[in-house]
């Protein structure tokens, strides 16, 4: 359906049911990280309700968490992130800086309750290399953490 204001090619039933069907856990992104950080020695919780945010890896031991955001939905500043749809535009202007606002909120709630905060956006997937060096300077040497609980 499409407005004489050009807005929105679905009704609001139909942008609901579009959205629903967005995956918030399991992505791609966050699996390779997963794979990744497991790979690496490192232990972790998923998605834990008890923390703002539900950080999608959780590092108890360490005190850390990890959030994997897709570029295009946290509004990351890499050429993915920075692309505007054309249909909608407000909306999604709007609905990217709520995310990023959240995202913000979050970091500091965390930060405040004495967690460390990482992001992972889905554009740094590409150099795994990068990536597992930037994981292993955030959380320190894997193994590390437990035998601090003994």
């Amino acid at each position: 359906m499409v407005t004489s204001k050009g807005s929105d090619v679905f009704t609001p039933e139909q942008r609901s049911a579009v959205m629903a069907a967005v995956k918030g856990r399991g992505t791609k992104p966050e699996m390779m990280v997963r794979k990744l950080a497991h790979g690496l020695g490192y232990r972790f919780r998923l998605h834990r309700k008890d923390l703002p945010g539900k950080p999608d890896l959780t590092f108890p031991g360490r005190r850390a968490v990890i959030f994997v955001h897709g570029c295009f939905w946290h509004g990351h500043d890499c050429a993915r992130g920075a692309r505007q749809p054309k249909q909608n535009a407000a909306y999604w202007t709007a609905k990217i800086a709520r995310n990023k606002a959240r995202d913000a909120a979050n970091a500091a709630a965390l930060t405040d309750a004495g967690w460390r905060v990482m992001i992972v956006w889905e554009c740094e997937m590409k150099d795994r290399a990068g990536l597992a060096a930037r994981l292993q300077g955030f959380l320190g040497p894997p193994g590390e953490a437990s035998a601090r609980r003994v």
